[in-house]
This record gives C-alpha cells, sequence and structure tokens, in this order.
C-alpha cells in the first residue's frame, strides 16, 4: 500500500444520571421540547452551577475501566462559541487539567489483539438541539430545543492509533460495551447518547510525520463509522496523488449519499478561548473515593469474553455474542447453571431466545422465558421426550404464552416415540407395505432412504425419534 491512513476518534457519552451536570433538571430523553430547563441550563444572568457528584464517580469508573490515571486535581474551563443551541454563549468543559489521562483499550481483530492508546478523559456539559423544517414551507424556520443542554458528557479522546475503518468500527464498539456494562451511558446512537467524531488524515506508508486531518461529524451508527471514514481516507488519497494538499477543515457525512462534504474550517484551540470557569471551583478527587469506586467494577466485556471461553469452552464468537450486556451474559450463565450444557445453552439461548427477541424489538431483560425454561427444553430434548424440531415450536408457544415445556408437551400429545419395541413394529410394517421400493433400495438407489424416513414420520405423525427410526431403518433394509 503507497498510503496509510491515521484515524483517532473523539467519543461523547451521556451519562446516565438523572439530573443534570450543573442543576437538578432532569435528563429523560423524548420529553416535550423545552420542558426539562431551569435558570441555570438556560444561561440566565446571576445564576451559579453546582457539580453533579454522580456525574463525577461515573467519569472516574470510566476512567479506571480504561487504565487511565485520574488526575486527583481537574479544571472545568469556559469553550467559548456562540451557536444557536449553546444559551450561555460557552460550554462548560475541561481543557489544560482534565478528569482522566493515559489509558487504554485493547481491541480484538482478525489479526489479533492491538492496543489502542487514550488520550484523556473529560466531562462537559452537553449542548441544545436545533429541529430543522421538513418541508419546504418550513425551510426558513430552526427550533431550539434546550431539554439536552446541561447533560452531563464525558469525552473520551483516543491517540491516533487506528489505521483502518475496522479498527475504528472494533474500537467504537470495546468502548460502548464497556460504558454499558458500567450501566452509566445508555449507549444508543440513535438517540445521540453516544455520539463520535473521527480526526482521519493519510501519509506515505512507513512515514513519521502526519498528514493534516479532517474531522468527521454527525455519524449515528457503527455502519455509518466505517462507512465515513472508508470514503474520507480515499478522497484524501485522490487529493494528494492530484498533486492537491488536504486541507483541515470539519466534515459532515451525508449518509443517504455515503459521502463527506465540507462544514467549516476546523477551529484551533484558540478559537475557543478557553479560560477557567471563575464560578467553578477546581474539582478535587480524593483518593480513598476513587478506590472505592474500583471496588464497585463490574467484571468488564474483555475479561469475562475470556471466561467464557476457557470456563466452558465455546468459540470465541459465542463467547463475543453473549457477553454483548452484561443481561444476556447474566441470562446464558443461568441456563448453563440449570443444565450444565455450555455449547447447547448457548446455541439455544444465540439462536432461538436472540431471534424471537429480535422479532419483537425486546430486551434480554424482558424475556418472558426465564433461563429456567430454556434448561428445561434442552432437558426433554436430551431425554428424547420431544425432537429438536419440536423443541423449537414449544419454545415459541413458551415465549408468546408464558406456558411451561411441559404443560404444552402434554396438552399438544407431543411426546415423542421412542420405544424400539414400537418403532420397529412401525418400520416392519413400512418395509412390507413397500417391497418394490426395498428391492429398488437393496439395489442400490439408496437416495430412497428419505422415502421411508418420511413413511416412518407419517405413520408416527412427526413423534418418532429420528435416531432410533434411521437405526431401524438402516439395519432393516440393510438386512
Amino acid at each position: 500500500m503507497k498510503y496509510e491512513a491515521v484515524i483517532g476518534l473523539e467519543v461523547h457519552a451521556q451519562l446516565l444520571t438523572s439530573s443534570k451536570l450543573f442543576c437538578g433538571c432532569s435528563t429523560k430523553f423524548g420529553s416535550e421540547p423545552n420542558s426539562q430547563v431551569d435558570p441555570v441550563c438556560l444561561g440566565l444572568p446571576g445564576v451559579l452551577p453546582v457539580l453533579n457528584r454522580k456525574a463525577v464517580e461515573y467519569a472516574v469508573k470510566m476512567a479506571l475501566a480504561t487504565s487511565c490515571k485520574v488526575n486527583g486535581k481537574s479544571v472545568f474551563a469556559r469553550k467559548n462559541y456562540f451557536y444557536p443551541d449553546l444559551p450561555k454563549g460557552y460550554q462548560i468543559s475541561q481543557y489544560t487539567e482534565p478528569l482522566a489521562e493515559h489509558g487504554w483499550l485493547d481491541i480484538d481483530l482478525e489479526s489479533g489483539r492491538k492496543r489502542i492508546g487514550i488520550t484523556r478523559i473529560h466531562m462537559e456539559e452537553d449542548a441544545g438541539k436545533l429541529l430543522h423544517g421538513e418541508g419546504p414551507e418550513d425551510d426558513a424556520y430552526s427550533f431550539v430545543d434546550l431539554n439536552r443542554a446541561g447533560v452531563p458528557l464525558i469525552e473520551i479522546v483516543s491517540e491516533p492509533d487506528m489505521r483502518t475503518s475496522e479498527e475504528a468500527q472494533a474500537y467504537l464498539r470495546a468502548l460502548r460495551d464497556i460504558l454499558v456494562y458500567l450501566g452509566i451511558c445508555s449507549g444508543n446512537m440513535e438517540e445521540g447518547s453516544f455520539r463520535c467524531d473521527a480526526n482521519v488524515s493519510v501519509r506515505l506508508a512507513g512515514a513519521e510525520k502526519l498528514g493534516t486531518k479532517a474531522e468527521i461529524k454527525n455519524m449515528n451508527s457503527f455502519k455509518f463509522v466505517k462507512e465515513a471514514i472508508d470514503y474520507e481516507i480515499q478522497r484524501q488519497i485522490d487529493v494528494v496523488d492530484s498533486g492537491g494538499k488536504v486541507v483541515q477543515e470539519t466534515r459532515l457525512f451525508d449518509s443517504s449519499k455515503g459521502i463527506t462534504a465540507s462544514m467549516r474550517s476546523k477551529e484551533e484551540a484558540h478559537d475557543y478561548r478557553y479560560f477557567p470557569d471563575p464560578d467553578l471551583l477546581p474539582l478535587v478527587v480524593e483518593e480513598s473515593l476513587v478506590e472505592g469506586l474500583r471496588a464497585t467494577l463490574p467484571e468488564l466485556p474483555q475479561a469475562k469474553r475470556e471466561r467464557f471461553i476457557s470456563l466452558y469452552g465455546i468459540p470465541a464468537y459465542d463467547a463475543g455474542v453473549l457477553t454483548s450486556s452484561r443481561d444476556l451474559a447474566d441470562y446464558y450463565e443461568e441456563a448453563v447453571k440449570e443444565t450444565g450444557e455450555p455449547k447447547v445453552s448457548s446455541n439455544w439461548v444465540m439462536g432461538e431466545v436472540l431471534r424471537l427477541l429480535k422479532e419483537d424489538n425486546r430486551d434480554i431483560k424482558d424475556c418472558p422465558v426465564t433461563p429456567r425454561g430454556v434448561a428445561e427444553i434442552i432437558k426433554l430434548v436430551k431425554s428424547g421426550q420431544i425432537s429438536g424440531k419440536t423443541a423449537k415450536e414449544v419454545f415459541e408457544e413458551m415465549y408468546r404464552t408464558g406456558k411451561s415445556a411441559a404443560d404444552i408437551v402434554q396438552a399438544k400429545g407431543l411426546t415423542q416415540i421412542s420405544g424400539e419395541d414400537e418403532l420397529a413394529s412401525i418400520v416392519d410394517g413400512i418395509i412390507k407395505a413397500n417391497p418394490d421400493n426395498v428391492e429398488r433400495y437393496r439395489s442400490g438407489k439408496t437416495t430412497l432412504f428419505g422415502f421411508f424416513v418420511g413413511e416412518a414420520m407419517k405413520a408416527t405423525r412427526g413423534k418418532a425419534n429420528p435416531q432410533v427410526i434411521n437405526r431401524l431403518l438402516k439395519e432393516k433394509l440393510g438386512g
């Protein structure tokens, strides 16, 4: 490859506090516009911000989970810029002295594991939201909803350690998984609670000097992040190859066209005129608080995946799916406790459980079938009482009605016939009734075996144990 890309990501994560960063207004998503505001987040004269302790604790947890150094002292600054959804004319953020620095996050790729450095994690308040007209008659108007203004954020800034869109995507997913595991962010990109800006540049492969970067905004899905980065890499390569120079700027991603477009020239730090906020004292985080929060950290996604692989002997793919959320991982482990069958339990949870939940757009927390119910189905199949095909039908009825597997099987007479004497008698009858096909089969037309299996299933209304039927047919047809 002639060129290589250099990618760094800036991720904004909304913290799941019940109130805003510097006032007591609710942070609930989806409320009536401008219904969750007060004089503080409206930026009215004479008001004073008061820091939300819970937001600080959540930010420290994320810092610890990504191996960052939590600074004993950090400073809130005013980041000055004018925008209609920023009522004060500045954003309270952190700049020269952030909450945490010098961390890292490991990501798993097909080529192996790679470590991505984290430059800093700092706290800041969110801006409001502009609502633009959707029809020609509305083009002259935009409306401002300030419900989001003041919602607590952490910004997680990576080192420029990524080289492909796949690495960026893997880093984002790993970051989101940790935030959700910690219970400090919903990770919902569509609602804007997990947002990403990408800094992308290209340089000759092997060069040390960084190229001129462009920042890409407006990406609200993992798919769009990949598409935007891929497009921007190729755009910059085309510019350089044609003898041009890449301009430092902010670009927006148009997902409908799959392209990035120039939005504005890139601001530098001095453009924001940062200075310490005179209304807020420096934030002092004592070591006792940090260690107390460290003790509350859950088992994180990567550690859980590795434990599932080593303890349960399941494939890495299964472990990745099953640990995508804490609730799903807990559900799986409960099923394994009931069955003692890690792989079979994995197949059922990843298959029927997730399929039905996806159809209904439900979360695993709302699954009407408990892990014990999954275990009940598995035990019925293992004991030969029902077939695998019947088990899926029974499970779906359990999911839809809340009834137990045993009740459904009994009420519908679905118990599998496994008795050898009974099935042998049925097989004998089928062979006797089809002498021509028996002769053709014994003459080498072995594809007729499926015909005999079908006849046996028809005779038992699908209740025959397939393994026993197959064995008996092979024995008797072979004779």
